[in-house]
């Protein structure tokens, strides 16, 4: 059965895509749940028409990302905090912390989701941390954590 998917199914296709399936997942799972509909010539232009409009907005979503990667590369954003006389924090450095550094010294908001912190930081010098804006753009954030 070919039908074309109105949504991303995992697995099997993007938003405009033309499949293939069997009769019975197309009939008892893919139609019933409005992820598909029969592929028609008239389905087929509408198909084209989504498919360009998914392209259209996966390269804008990658320029924004690469705008901000540029402008974050190379930016060094000090997070000050409490210290030990050894270097050791009073607490540590989490992800909301990052995030409020990178807004307040670049202007950038950064979502929870697309920084990459093994583990919270919890002694006073440069740390690198990983920021995924998009799958294809991703790039090192220094982290400069001095004592008050």
């Amino acid at each position: 059965m070919k039908l074309i998917l109105i949504k991303d199914v995992e697995g099997l296709g993007h938003q405009g895509d033309i499949v293939d399936v069997s009769d019975g997942y197309g009939r008892n799972y893919l139609l019933p749940r409005h992820l598909a509909v029969k592929a028609t010539p008239g389905a087929l232009k509408d198909a084209e028409a989504m498919q360009r409009a998914r392209r259209e907005a996966e390269r804008k979503a990658f320029e924004e990302a690469e705008a901000i990667a540029k402008s974050l590369v190379g930016t060094r954003i000090v997070i000050a905090a409490r210290a030990g006389d050894e270097g050791k924090l009073f607490g540590s450095i989490g992800m909301s912390d990052i995030i409020d550094g990178v807004a307040k010294f670049t202007g950038v908001e950064l979502d929870r989701k697309t920084v990459k912190l093994d583990e919270p930081i919890k002694t006073i010098g440069l740390h690198e941390v990983r920021v995924k804006l998009h799958p294809d753009v991703e790039f090192p954030l220094s982290i400069d954590v001095i004592p008050t």
